[in-house]
C-alpha cells in the first residue's frame, strides 16, 4: 500500500528506524515506542483542534452569496491577503526540499527567489491593472474579451485540468500519510479518510469561499512560520548557540554561497535562475486563477498591488530562513557524527524522525506539512468552482447561458452544486491515484501539469502585445499542439544530446503558442 511513499516520509510518518535512533544516543527502543504512540494521538488531537479553528473562522466570516464566494465582496484587507499568500505558496515540499538544497547547490536557490520578486512586481503592475480594468472575476474572462468564448473556455480548461490533477496528487500524499500514521490503527478505511478530509475542507469553504479562505490561509501561514521558527530555535539550541550566533555561523559557512556567475553550463547560473524565477511567477501566479483570486478580492487595485508587492518582498527572506535551517542541520549532523543522507530531501525529515529534536518539533513539522497541503487544497477547490461557474457555465454572462439557464432563478444554488461536484471529483481523483499506486504515474501527472501553463502564457502574451485576432475556433488546436511539440522536442533532445530542458521549456512552450496564434490570426 505504501510503495509510492518516499523513504524519508516512511521514516517521518511511520515507525522510526531504530538503528538511526541509537546512532544519535537517544533513549531505549521501548521509550521511543511509547513516544511514537503518544505522538500519533497528539497529532490527531492537534489536527482536530486545527480544523475546529478553520470552521470557527468560516463561521465568523459569515455567509455570502456568489460575490462573497468568488471575490470576497472585494473587501479583503490587503495585509491579511499578503500574509496568507505566504502559506498558499509554501507547500510541504518547501519544508522538505528547500533546506536540503544546501547539500548540493548551497544557497543558490535565492537567485531564483530574487527573480520571484521582479516577477511579482510585473504581475502587480502589468496583469493586475488589466484584470481590474475589466472587473474580472475569473482571469480567463480576459481571453473572451480579447479573442472570444472558445479561447476563454480553452484557457479555463487548461487551468481546470492542471489544478485538479496537481492539487489532488498533493492531497493524496497527505491523506496516505494520515491513513498510515493515524487511521489504520483505528481500522478506518482509506476512502473514509479521503472523504472526511475533503468534507471538512468543503464545510469551511462552501458558504463564503474566498472570503473565508483569505482568513483561513492566514491561520495556516501562522502554523507554517511557527513551525519553522521553532525548528530553527531548537537547532540553534542543540548547537549551543543563540539565534543570532546561529545566523552568523550560517553566513560564514561555505554552503552560504548565493551567486553563481562563472559556469554558464550550470543550471544554477545567475541569469538562468533569475529569468526562470520571473517567468515562473508570471505563469504560476499571474495566470493562475487559484493564486489571483485572493488578490482580486482586495478593495481596490492599489490595495491588491500593495498586497502582491509586500508578499513578493517577504518571499525571499522566508526562503533564506529555510536554507539557513539546512545549513544548521548539516552542522547538527556533523556534531552528532551522523552520516549525511544521500538525498537532500532527507536532510531535515530524517533527523526529525529520529526524535532527537523532541516531540514538539515532530508535531509542528507534521502540522506544517498538513497545513500547507490543506491550504493549497481549499483554495484550489474554490478556484476550480469559480472558473467552472464563470468560464464554462457562464453564470455571470447572459450571452453564454442557455435558455434553461436564463430561467434559473438561483445562480447561487448552481454554484453550491458545482462546489459539491468539485469535491466529489477531488475524492475520485485521489482514489484513482490510490488505485494506480505507482510513483511513475504520479510523476507523469505532474509533468503533464507543468506543460499546461505554457499555452496560457502564450495566449495572454499574444493578447497584450498585439492587436491581431486569431481565429477563435482554432485556438484549442494551437493550445494542445504546443505542449505536445514541446514534449517531443524534449525527448528527442535528451536522446541525442543528453540535454534535458528545465524551466526554460515553459518559455519555449509559450513562444510556440504565440507563433501558432500568429499563424491563425487575421488583422
Amino acid at each position: 500500500m505504501i510503495n509510492f511513499v518516499p523513504n524519508f516520509l516512511k521514516k517521518l510518518f511511520f515507525r522510526p528506524n531504530y538503528s538511526e535512533i541509537q546512532s544519535v544516543n537517544l533513549a531505549s527502543i521501548e521509550v521511543i515506542s511509547i513516544i511514537y504512540i503518544h505522538c500519533s494521538m497528539t497529532i490527531l488531537i492537534t489536527i482536530a483542534i486545527y480544523f475546529g479553528l478553520l470552521l470557527l473562522i468560516s463561521h465568523l466570516v459569515g455567509k455570502g452569496g456568489n460575490d462573497a464566494f468568488f471575490r470576497g465582496n472585494r473587501q479583503s484587507p490587503w495585509p491579511v491577503v499578503a500574509f496568507g499568500m505566504i502559506g498558499a505558496s509554501l507547500s510541504g515540499v518547501t519544508f522538505i526540499s528547500v533546506p536540503g538544497m544546501v547539500m548540493n547547490i548551497d544557497m543558490t536557490y535565492l537567485q531564483m527567489c530574487i527573480g520571484f520578486i521582479f516577477g511579482y512586481f510585473l504581475v502587480a503592475f502589468v496583469l493586475l491593472p488589466l484584470y481590474y480594468k475589466y472587473n474580472l472575476t475569473s482571469i480567463y474572462s480576459y481571453l473572451d474579451v480579447r479573442f472570444g468564448r472558445v479561447s476563454r473556455k480553452t484557457g479555463s480548461s487548461f487551468f481546470l485540468l492542471s489544478k485538479m490533477t496537481g492539487a489532488a496528487a498533493r492531497l493524496y500524499l497527505v491523506c496516505l500519510i494520515l491513513q498510515q500514521y493515524v487511521f489504520d490503527a483505528m481500522k478506518v478505511p482509506f476512502v473514509l479518510t479521503v472523504l472526511g478530509t475533503l468534507l471538512l475542507i468543503w464545510l469551511y469553504t462552501h458558504k463564503s469561499g474566498i472570503k473565508a479562505i483569505v482568513w483561513t490561509d492566514s491561520l495556516q501561514t501562522l502554523c507554517l512560520i511557527v513551525a519553522l521558527i521553532l525548528i530553527l530555535l531548537k537547532a540553534s539550541s542543540m548547537l549551543n548557540m543563540s539565534f543570532g550566533e546561529a545566523m552568523t555561523a550560517v553566513w560564514n559557512d561555505s554552503h552560504s554561497r548565493i551567486f553563481e556567475f562563472n559556469d554558464w553550463s550550470s543550471k544554477q547560473h545567475f541569469w538562468k535562475q533569475f529569468l526562470s524565477g520571473i517567468f515562473i511567477v508570471i505563469v504560476m501566479t499571474g495566470l493562475d486563477q487559484d493564486m489571483m483570486q485572493k488578490n482580486l478580492s482586495c478593495k481596490s487595485l492599489k490595495d491588491s498591488q500593495k498586497d502582491l508587492c509586500s508578499y513578493g518582498l517577504l518571499f525571499a527572506p522566508v526562503n533564506f530562513l529555510f536554507l539557513s535551517l539546512g545549513v544548521l542541520m548539516m552542522m547538527l549532523y556533523a556534531k552528532t557524527g551522523t552520516p549525511l543522507p544521500i538525498k537532500g530531501d532527507s536532510l531535515l525529515p530524517d533527523f526529525i524522525a529520529t526524535g532527537a529534536m523532541g516531540q514538539a518539533v515532530l508535531v509542528f513539522f507534521t502540522i506544517g506539512i498538513i497545513a500547507s497541503a490543506f491550504s493549497s487544497a481549499d483554495s484550489a477547490l474554490t478556484a476550480l468552482t469559480t472558473s467552472f461557474c464563470i468560464d464554462i457555465l457562464g453564470i455571470e454572462d447572459s450571452k453564454e447561458m442557455k435558455n434553461e439557464e436564463l430561467r434559473m432563478k438561483n445562480p447561487e444554488l448552481t454554484r453550491k452544486r458545482v462546489h459539491l461536484c468539485m469535491m466529489v471529483i477531488f475524492v475520485l481523483f485521489i482514489l484513482g491515484f490510490k488505485a494506480l499506486n505507482n510513483s511513475s504515474v504520479i510523476d507523469a501527472i505532474y509533468t503533464i501539469a507543468s506543460y499546461t501553463y505554457g499555452p496560457l502564457l502564450g495566449l495572454f502574451a499574444f493578447g497584450m502585445t498585439t492587436r491581431l485576432m486569431p481565429r477563435d475556433k482554432w485556438v484549442p488546436l494551437i493550445a494542445i499542439l504546443s505542449p505536445v511539440i514541446c514534449f517531443a522536442i524534449d525527448k528527442i533532445t535528451f536522446s541525442t544530446t543528453n540535454y534535458q530542458f528545465g524551466y526554460e521549456m515553459l518559455m519555449f512552450n509559450g513562444i510556440l503558442t504565440y507563433v501558432g496564434l500568429l499563424i491563425i490570426s487575421k488583422r
